[in-house]
């Protein structure tokens, strides 16, 4: 079978090939699946790059999340059909025709949900979910973000508003702003715009901000922090400049305000098995209704995986780049 393959750790662009690979057989839990389509992650390359929290050992398959249909299952595995389509998150191995998944991992999806939407509606989305759990926050509260019109900031405005949460929406370019206005996620704000700060608190006419999402490190968590009202929190959910956290500490002690961190895939561990079946059956009925939807801008053949990965980092996308195995 065909599959992307690294045999080391380094750039996605030149590291990133395709290559024969056994055809892989199910242990009695698992289920081997047909790949239909595979999302490009920022922490797929991060793995790549051998940056994030765990390095697979090598030579290494990767792609962490998929929509497919099951081609075998294993012995001791029930409830589940060949045929059947489903998504699953938290592997490894997905770019490939097929690849094996624990049975307990994977989730049935109504046909009323598109394929761009299942093969990315549990690691973002369930990422996303379970951040706005943390934030403790009810109904009629504020939440801030930056970096809103990723998908992080998206689907965050997606579930809030679905909860009676408000999100206060921070961009830097007056394209993001259009985007996320055309979508109905008002109110966005452009930093870069001078007056920014007093255009924020006027948006939530007085409203302290409880929770605020950081995904861009540096000098934007001081702004953040800036924005939260009294015993507010400041949550660092990415570091998109690459720099570390500058913030002012009179603010933090005045304000009496935490500043914490969120990984997703550590909390997913933590939730338990209860917790984390109800919000996932939250996301597909979200999904199922049309509430929640993902697009995709672009599906790239298995070969080409490497010149996916770069149009994953081209500035100015609005959707995910993908991997489809059914493309050559």
């Amino acid at each position: 079978m065909r599959a992307v393959v690294i045999q080391q750790f380094g750039e996605p662009t030149e590291v990133l090939a395709t290559a024969d690979r056994p055809l892989p057989a199910p242990g009695p839990t698992e289920v081997r699946l047909q790949l239909i389509l595979a999302p490009i992650h920022n922490h797929d390359l991060a793995i790549i790059r051998g940056v994030y929290g765990y390095r697979p050992p090598l030579p290494a398959v990767p792609g962490t999340e998929a929509v497919g249909r099951v081609d075998a299952v294993g012995s001791e595995v029930t409830g589940l059909e060949t045929g059947q389509r489903v998504t699953v998150s938290g592997i490894q191995g997905a770019w490939a025709e097929y690849f094996l998944a624990p049975a307990a991992a994977v989730v049935p999806v109504p046909d009323t949900v598109s394929d761009a939407t299942a093969s990315q509606l549990l690691a973002m989305p369930l990422s996303a979910l379970m951040l706005l759990e943390d934030l403790r926050v009810s109904s009629g509260d504020w939440i801030a973000v930056n970096a809103a019109n990723g998908a992080v900031g998206r689907l965050l405005n997606v579930l809030a508003r679905d909860r009676g949460i408000n999100v206060l929406n921070l961009v830097r370019s007056p394209d993001s702003q259009k985007a996320l206005q055309d979508l109905g996620f008002d109110p966005v704000i452009d930093t870069e715009s001078p007056d920014w700060l007093e255009q924020a608190a006027a948006s939530t006419q007085g409203v302290p901000i409880a929770r605020a999402v950081d995904q861009v490190g540096g000098r934007t968590a001081n702004d953040l922090l800036a924005l939260l009202g009294p015993r507010g929190e400041l949550i660092s959910f990415g570091a998109l400049s690459g720099q570390p956290l500058l913030i002012d500490p009179g603010k933090m002690i005045f304000k009496q305000a935490v500043v914490k961190g969120f990984w997703g895939s550590k909390r997913a561990e933590e939730i338990g098995a209860g917790d984390r079946h109800r919000l996932i059956a939250e996301l597909v009925e979200l999904a199922a209704r049309g509430v929640l939807r993902l697009d995709v801008e672009t599906a790239f053949p298995l070969e080409a995986a490497a010149e996916a990965a770069a149009a994953s980092e081209r500035p100015g996308r609005n959707a995910k780049i993908a991997l489809d195995s059914t493309r050559l």
